[in-house]
């Protein structure tokens, strides 16, 4: 399976995900939804602040395709940022992370559930 039937099929297709993306934790995007641009700087700080520097993460929040999202929660196995009727997970892996964006009347419970399901399969198959 390419990396965009992951975002496609295993993410977006649910309907509770409305914008995603699998990146490298060594850099580069392997996959995202259509028009779900992270310019390189926001690439960087989800690869290299969100999970090594939760406070500066907690402080700055989460901007994601040009939209800032508060961050809620800041730990080396998740991160969470809502903003009004928007949120999003961001979970790795071993060797990526995956970026879950939601919107109402999606709960975010619905959404969490989606994104870790494919976080743990990629864990499982060493990825």
């Amino acid at each position: 399976m390419s990396w965009q039937a992951y975002v496609d099929d295993q993410l977006l297709s649910t309907g509770q995900i409305s914008k995603a993306a699998i990146l490298g934790k060594q850099g580069g995007i392997w996959a995202a939804s259509k028009g779900y641009n992270l310019s390189q700087g926001e690439q960087n700080a989800i690869t290299n602040t969100l999970f090594k520097k939760p406070d500066e993460a907690r402080a700055s929040g989460i901007t994601l395709a040009g939209f800032k999202f508060m961050c809620i929660k800041a730990e080396p196995e998740e991160v969470i940022g809502r903003k009004g009727e928007r949120g999003v997970f961001v979970v790795p892996t071993t060797q990526a992370v995956i970026v879950g964006e939601y919107e109402a009347p999606t709960q975010a419970g619905d959404a969490n559930v989606v994104v870790t399901k494919l976080a743990d399969y990629l864990k499982s198959v060493g990825y």
